[in-house]
């Protein structure tokens, strides 16, 4: 099969196309032939050797990538649950498994665990862009903990983790104020917030809020409008200490079964809704984290090998 690897820690030129044996599942596993694998800042991170930080261990060649669509083409024994034909959406936990399996590949031998089964209606693309992303939100709601009526504060709120927080959050019925990248007020503001503010505005100005989802992240700036009491979640360290009174935590995707399946049937039901940059093929990698890295994309971009 094909793999896009990182040849060897740096820029996105070290990302090449390579020829690895096809999967074959162990007990417990099952294959799914990729469809869709998602771009997310953390594979830039796993490209460049910034990750290696955490993950000490980890050595080029690697295959990056934590998100996938596609269907299951064979199933080890132990392995309940899905069949050979059945579409699947899922989430490896790249850093946990310390960068065994990675999605950037034309198929995989994974835990059931990681997936969620997918409708016909959905396409691959699409739902590649899910896991990861709304699961981080998801969690991150989940240790804001905070009831309906409060007011959270989402920086970030055009990108993948900030705009599904920002749909779940009004869903939650929380009043969300949601930070919008220059010119995507409008997408923004079509997820529902009761206030969307530009990224150059000053948060102190804005508060106090009762939480705050730094999905950018911004650190410890985020939380200048954050009443005492309240909670910060980070998605990366802040690199500071809270104020006093206020709370600083960072979430740390984990795996869930049925928080993916839940989240999988709001995409496929419209309940939640996500945007596509670019769609490439698995050679055009290289191309792919370039893009990332250069910004201002208004979406996702996704692999398709």
């Amino acid at each position: 099969m094909h793999v896009a690897e990182v040849s060897a820690f740096g820029g996105p030129e070290v990302l090449r196309l390579a020829e690895r044996p096809d999967p074959a599942p162990a007990p417990g596993e099952v294959v799914v032939r990729i469809r869709a694998a998602n771009v997310n800042p953390t594979d830039l991170s796993v490209r460049s050797g910034q990750a290696r930080a955490r993950m000490p261990d980890l050595k080029a060649p690697i295959v990056p990538g934590w998100d996938l669509a596609g269907e299951v083409t064979a199933v080890g024994s132990e392995a309940n649950g899905y069949r050979p034909g059945d579409r699947v959406v899922g989430m490896i936990p790249f850093g946990r498994i310390g960068g065994r399996v990675g999605a950037y590949a034309q198929a995989a031998a994974v835990d059931p665990d990681w997936l969620a089964p997918l409708s016909t209606d959905l396409d691959d693309a699409t739902a590649a862009t899910l896991p990861l992303n709304a699961l981080t939100a998801q969690q991150a709601l989940d240790m804001i903990a905070a009831p309906p009526g409060a007011t959270l504060l989402v920086t970030g709120a055009s990108g993948a983790v900030g705009g599904f927080a920002t749909q779940l959050a009004v869903r939650a019925g929380l009043r969300v104020v949601a930070q919008a990248s220059h010119d995507d007020e409008d997408w923004v503001a079509s997820l529902g917030p009761a206030e969307v503010v530009a990224r150059d505005t000053d948060l102190a100005t804005i508060g106090p809020v009762d939480a705050v989802l730094d999905a950018v992240p911004l650190g410890p700036a985020s939380a200048a409008t954050l009443r005492e009491g309240g909670i910060a979640v980070f998605t990366r360290s802040p690199g500071g200490d809270p104020p006093p009174g206020r709370r600083f935590e960072v979430v740390l995707v984990q795996t869930a079964p049925e928080q993916l399946r839940a989240l999988a049937a709001d995409l496929e039901a419209g309940r939640l809704r996500t945007r596509i940059a670019e769609v490439l093929p698995l050679a055009e990698a290289a191309r792919a984290h370039a893009l990332n890295e250069a910004g201002g994309l208004r979406g996702k971009v996704v692999l398709a090998p």
